[in-house]
Order: structure tokens, then C-alpha cells, then sequence
């Protein structure tokens, strides 16, 4: 019998999808790319934005279309509100939450589906459905090269215009010991990127102090086992929270070759009453310290940013100290959004007073502000000598792309699929606004 998930949303949505395919596979299901050939089929919603929503509608009606004429299965799980979960309940066959994944093969098993797993009395995941469960299940790494470990789920911060608390629940931070595992097991089997994730990183450890390591701590035990390996690889984590974020970090970050000289710190808005009206809780003030702390400590970090435009209420005036931080602390790259009211989040109950034409104007001023900061930094790159993870062929013909370990974008003049997975070094010969583009020394592949 064969299975296929989608999977909308961020990189805990990518992570989490990966131990649902354990667990189908477990159950004696082969993947497969084609809808239409699965049996069981399934996505991983993600509510915190509107589009991603709309395309779990578009999904489930084709599905429900396809019963008329073959049997079929769905599911749904991943990021979903209490609000959306109450239609899928109608439209989709399952509907769980991610802490029952150890329990889905006997859901399954009551539409009398019988797989060679369901037959084996000592099914590894016939346990007790919570989070501890369902961190324990060894994921179906998508990637040779490429991971991303858990390290806590939920939030606490509750921002105005996210429903992520919502949807995920309260912050509850992994077991040390079991993430330290899954790191060593990572690097034992020579991957090159490794990416922390959580919804607020930074507060690991706070909803049992005394009993895990700190943010800080865990890094630490990382390094020392990456420094101890010999291996050329790159520590990653995203995403922290300013609120909590702690200078320790970054000296931790400077000590050891494989944690990334790379920070993800989202800002949000450059002005402090509307970061007061997001619940952010930390000033902009209290920001321009963090920087200011990284740009000491890891000079060589990139440093890279979430803004949102338009937000309710956002003035001509405020949209303008949002320019203004941007080129203050020179971001590499930000990911900016045009504000949606998404139902559940407190922001929802205002008016979206900002028109259409007004966000798109700010999207378009900002994403132009940036490309100037980014094209600054790119242009420094050139002539220089810099480590490249290969990730793929690129569209132009004859080039490779790849990732700094600042992850800036990387075209390689070389046309070599067996590259991909391993870590080069090129000589950067011209850039762009948001990429570089280099000529191959040589490989790092022995690391």
C-alpha cells in the first residue's frame, strides 16, 4: 500500500513530516510522490497563514472527489486552530494532533486497513500518545546532508498577530540527552547542515529549569562534540526570540568551528509602539543591544530578520523607522510580509486598517532597502575565499548552487551532480543583490 503527505508551513512543519513518514513506513506503507497512486493521503496544515489554508481546502476536495470512484484514506495534522479543526473534522477521515502520532497506526487500523506492521503485537508505536512519545520516534531524514532536530514545540510569547500558541500550544522544551543523540547521530552519519529548530529556540529549557540544559548550554555540548568529530559541518538554529535571547549565546557561537556564524533574529518593526501593539516585549532599543552584542563578538556572522508591513495602525511615520533599522544593522537577508489578520490571533479582532495599496508600496520600498544592504555585503565577497555547502544543480546551465556558511546563495561554475551534499571551497569572482557567484578551489568532502 503506498502513502503521500504534503506538507505546507515552516521547518518544524518539514521536521515534524519526517517522523509521520517513520511511522507510515513502519507500518509497512511505500511512499510515493503521485497523489493519485496513494491509498492514504494526507497534509500537515499550517494556520498561522491564510493561503496555506486555502490550499488545504483545494486539497481536500479533490481528495473527497477521488472516493467516488477508489478507496481512500485522508489526514490532517501540523499547525491547525481550534476554529479550522472543527471543519476539517467534517471534511477530512483523520484529524489529529501531532503529540497522537504514535497512536495513528491503530486509528488507521480501524478503517480495517491490515498492513504486515498492524499484525506485529510488539508495534514500536502502540504507546502512549504526548510529546516525549513522538520525540521518540526516529525520523525519515528527507536529506543525506541535511537535518533538522526538534528541540521544543509551542510558544509562550503569545505576539498579537500569531496563532502559533494557538495552535501548537504552551512552550514544552525536548530532553536534552535525547537532542544530543539525535545531533551525535546526525554528525556520526557525516551531515553537512544541522538545524536547531523551535518555535522561540532561546527559551529551551525554561519550562524546566534545573532539569535541561540552557539554550546556551545545549550549544555548547554540541560544539564540543562537533569539535571532538574532526567533521566540516554547520550547526545551525532558527528561530530565537529577542525577548530571551542572551549574550551567552553568541560567545558560545564564537568558540566552536561548527556552530554557523549565522543569527536569525526576528525584529518584526523598527518602532516601539508597534511593537508594544504586537506583544513583542522587547524595545528597539533592547534590540540594537543583541546586534551590537553579535557584530563584537562574531563579526563574521550574517544576520538575517522577520518584518511584517502594514500591521494595524502602522503609520507613514513608523513604517519609516522600520527603513531605518534595516540599513542601521545592515541585514542580509529579511523576510518580509504584508500583515494578514489570521483568525485566533488577538490582532484578528482589529481592523486591518491599512489598504491593499499602502502594504505593497512598504513591501516593495523595504525589499528595495534591502537589496542595496545585501548587494553592500556581497560585493566585500569578492576575490575572496569562501566554504560552499553544495545543495543542487542550479537552472542556468552548467552551474552549481550552494550556501555560504553565512548562507548567502552561491552559483559555482561546475556542472557536477556527485558535489551535491558536500562542502566546497570558491573563490567568489562577482555578486548580486541576494547572491554571489565563484569558481571552485577545491572540495572539502574528507570533513
Amino acid at each position: 500500500m503506498k502513502f503521500h503527505l504534503e506538507t505546507l508551513g515552516c521547518q518544524m512543519n518539514l521536521s515534524d513530516g519526517e517522523r509521520v513518514t517513520a511511522v507510515f513506513e513502519e507500518m509497512g506503507y511505500q511512499w510515493t510522490d503521485k497523489e493519485e497512486d496513494a491509498q492514504v493521503i494526507g497534509i500537515l496544515a499550517c494556520s498561522v497563514r491564510q493561503k496555506a489554508i486555502d490550499k488545504v481546502y483545494s486539497r481536500i476536495h479533490k481528495w473527497n472527489k477521488w472516493k467516488n470512484h477508489k478507496n481512500l484514506i485522508t489526514f490532517i495534522s501540523g499547525c491547525i486552530l481550534p476554529s479550522d479543526k472543527e471543519k476539517f473534522l467534517n471534511l477530512f477521515d483523520i484529524v489529529f494532533q501531532m503529540s497522537e502520532l504514535p497512536k495513528l497506526p491503530e486509528i488507521i487500523s480501524q478503517y480495517g486497513i491490515v498492513t504486515p506492521a498492524s499484525l506485529n503485537t510488539n508495534f514500536a508505536f502502540k504507546v502512549n500518545n504526548n510529546l516525549s512519545t513522538f520525540w521518540h520516534i526516529e525520523p525519515n531524514y528527507k536529506s543525506a546532508y541535511e537535518a533538522f532536530v526538534p528541540i521544543q514545540n509551542g510558544c509562550d510569547k503569545f505576539c498579537t498577530f500569531c496563532a502559533v500558541p494557538y495552535t501548537r500550544g504552551r512552550e514544552v522544551s525536548r530532553p536534552s540527552q535525547e537532542i544530543l543523540d539525535e545531533v551525535k547521530y546526525l554528525i556520526d552519519h557525516n551531515y553537512k547542515s544541522i538545524t536547531i529548530l523551535g518555535q522561540n529556540v532561546n527559551s529551551y529549557g525554561l519550562d524546566k529549569k534545573g532539569d535541561e540544559l540552557s539554550f546556551a548550554q545545549l550549544l555548547e555540548e554540541i560544539g564540543k562534540m562537533g569539535d571532538a568529530s574532526g567533521k566540516k559541518f554547520w550547526v545551525y538554529f532558527t528561530s530565537p526570540h529577542p525577548r530571551d535571547m542572551q549574550a551567552d549565546v553568541f560567545h558560545v557561537m564564537a568558540r566552536y568551528k561548527c556552530l554557523a556564524k549565522q543569527v536569525h533574529l526576528p525584529v518584526q518593526s523598527g518602532d516601539d509602539k508597534v511593537l508594544i501593539k504586537m506583544n513583542r516585549k522587547h524595545s528597539v532599543e533592547e534590540y540594537r543591544k543583541l546586534v551590537n552584542e553579535i557584530k563584537k563578538v562574531i563579526p563574521q556572522a550574517t544576520l538575517f530578520t522577520d518584518i511584517i508591513v502594514g500591521f494595524t495602525g502602522e503609520t507613514d511615520e513608523q513604517f519609516e523607522n522600520t527603513r531605518a533599522i534595516l540599513k542601521e544593522f545592515q541585514y542580509n537577508m529579511a523576510y518580509i510580509a504584508m500583515y494578514s489578520p489570521r483568525p485566533g490571533a488577538v490582532s484578528s479582532r482589529w481592523q486591518d486598517d491599512i489598504p491593499l495599496d499602502i502594504k505593497k508600496q512598504r513591501l516593495h520600498q523595504l525589499s528595495e532597502d534591502l537589496k542595496q544592504v545585501s548587494e553592500t555585503y556581497n560585493k566585500s565577497l569578492e576575490g575572496k575565499s569562501v566554504d560552499v555547502l553544495i545543495t543542487g544543480k542550479h537552472r542556468r546551465e552548467g552551474y552549481m548552487t550552494g550556501l555560504t556558511e553565512g548562507k548567502i546563495n552561491v552559483q559555482i561554475k561546475e556542472d557536477d551532480p556527485g558535489m551535491i551534499g558536500s562542502i566546497v571551497t570558491v573563490k567568489v569572482t562577482s555578486s548580486r543583490a541576494f547572491s554571489i557567484e565563484g569558481e571552485l578551489i577545491n572540495a572539502l568532502i574528507a570533513g
